[in-house]
């Protein structure tokens, strides 16, 4: 296995934003009405978290192939929100010596601060029994 997942890094801007939410159907107002947003905890805009996450399956995918992506388990939580102008990487590095494999995921923005942190475990293969 590789020892660190190939890097996936997006830009998010408020176009991109708003086509996530057109996709997912989510307008939280959170994410796409700046007013409301700026009244907000938040402070303004933020970008969906799911957006974010996918940069990790992305990388997984880029670096384990589709194959695997079902025999991972996905751990992970939001240390901070994703801001309009941020850009983006999620990765990951192998845990040396772990059975069954695990990955030490997370997405960082552009200040190398992490915006999601968790773990991605590999489980093994099931052989079928007749």
């Amino acid at each position: 296995m590789d020892k660190q997942l190939k890097t996936s890094t997006q830009h998010v801007d408020f176009d991109n934003i708003l086509k996530y939410a057109a996709v997912t159907n989510d307008y939280n107002p959170i994410h796409v009405d700046k007013e409301f947003a700026a009244k907000s905890p938040m402070g303004g805009i933020i970008a969906h978290g799911t957006m974010s996450v996918a940069l990790i399956w992305q990388a997984l995918r880029n670096t384990l192939g589709v194959e695997m992506l079902n025999r991972v388990h996905l751990e992970i939580r939001f240390v901070q929100p994703v801001r309009i102008d941020d850009d983006v990487s999620g990765g990951g590095e192998l845990r040396e010596g772990s059975m069954p494999p695990v990955y030490d995921v997370w997405v960082r923005n552009g200040k190398e601060q992490d915006v999601i942190r968790g773990t991605a475990i590999i489980k093994p293969t099931t052989e079928k029994t007749q």
